[in-house]
């Protein structure tokens, strides 16, 4: 007879009563047929669960399935020849790269990247991220949201809790530039700060304290506004899920995804196709119910004191048609109410979300 009963030994996740991460272990006792008092004791060692804390330190694993679907997208959209490769034989049930094609172009074996692609690998090396990235030919912004999904853990961060406020220097920035529309956005496209003439051109709706993303995709007035509306609101859409990758936490962030993803079907439709942007500076025309048809370039500027705030300035060509326009906008808004005074838009939401 064995001095040491045989055992089995298995580790799954749970939480503590305050909500925090521990490990579970569950040993289950495999005795020989017993007898006596040695049943009672080995009946009582028969179950045993022992509740640790979790190794992690304040860091939780990462939710593997998100790093599968956006591999998947990003191998459907891109064929063989595309990718330099004679096809596999065989008939072919996949739009782009089957899953051994992309493994041999990555150097990866076709186990290995199935494992990822199905979130069953619990490591993502560095190597084999930057494979991954040049065998689907991803721009910058892809790798890097390709980076932040492949994280082996994500720290315990509260920080998109606390109120944001417009950085000082983005402020003061903003302020010299009243001739053109400008405005500071924060997490989840919060509008820190905006002009009179940002309001003059988008419309007096567009408030401080407000998020972006709802008057776009929620307000009805804002497809009339911008004539481009898609142009524009796709890249929107790919900085949403690019702000995702980044703080895979948040909630708030992701009830706003959900939220607008449930209202709007253009919204649902350019997140399952998992396109990532790292801001949305694409040209943006506006039909003015005043000034009629305007033409702006728009470009971001961050500061290394706060890179989740923004400052968005809307250029325009000199001379142009819109920048002889804007001065008369400048004053007509100079005589409209000032941000925050009046009714408060129903889709706004203030800085909660």
């Amino acid at each position: 007879m064995p001095l040491v009963e045989p055992v089995t030994t298995a580790r799954r996740p749970a939480r503590d009563s305050r909500g925090e991460e521990v490990s579970v272990v569950m040993t289950r006792v495999h005795p020989p047929t017993p007898d006596g008092a040695r049943a009672d004791r080995d009946r009582a060692r028969r179950d045993q669960v022992v509740v640790v804390p979790s190794p992690y330190d304040g860091e939780v694993p990462v939710d593997r399935s998100a790093l599968g679907a956006f591999l998947r997208s990003r191998r459907d959209r891109l064929t063989p020849a595309q990718a330099g490769i004679a096809p596999f034989p065989g008939p072919r049930r996949v739009p782009g790269l089957r899953k051994e094609e992309l493994a041999v172009l990555a150097g990866l074996s076709p186990d290995h990247y199935s494992r990822l692609e199905q979130g069953r690998q619990s490591t993502v090396g560095d190597d084999v991220v930057e494979a991954l990235g040049r065998a689907l030919r991803l721009d910058d912004v892809e790798r890097a949201h390709l980076r932040d999904l492949a994280a082996p853990v994500v720290r315990r961060h509260d920080a998109w809790e606390v109120p944001q406020r417009p950085e000082p220097g983005l402020l003061r920035v903003m302020t010299t530039l009243d001739h053109v529309p400008a405005l500071v956005l924060g997490r989840h496209s919060l509008i820190l700060a905006a002009n009179d003439l940002l309001r003059s051109v988008l419309g007096s709706e567009v408030a401080t304290g407000s998020l972006l993303v709802r008057w776009l995709f929620l307000d009805p007035r804002s497809r009339r506004r911008i004539v481009n509306w898609s142009d524009y609101a796709a890249p929107a859409v790919g900085a949403l899920r690019y702000e995702v990758g980044r703080h895979p936490r948040d909630r708030q962030l992701t009830a706003l995804v959900d939220e607008l993803r449930a209202a709007d079907e253009d919204v649902d439709r350019w997140w399952q196709e998992h396109g990532v942007t790292d801001q949305t500076s694409v040209p943006k025309l506006i039909d003015h119910p005043v000034a009629g048809r305007l033409s702006f370039g728009i470009e971001m500027l961050t500061t290394p004191h706060d890179p989740e705030q923004r400052l968005v300035v809307y250029t325009v060509e000199p001379a142009s048609a819109t920048a002889r326009a804007l001065p008369l906008l400048r004053s007509w808004g100079e005589e409209s109410p000032p941000d925050g005074v009046g009714h408060e838009p129903p889709w706004c939401g203030r800085a909660g979300l």
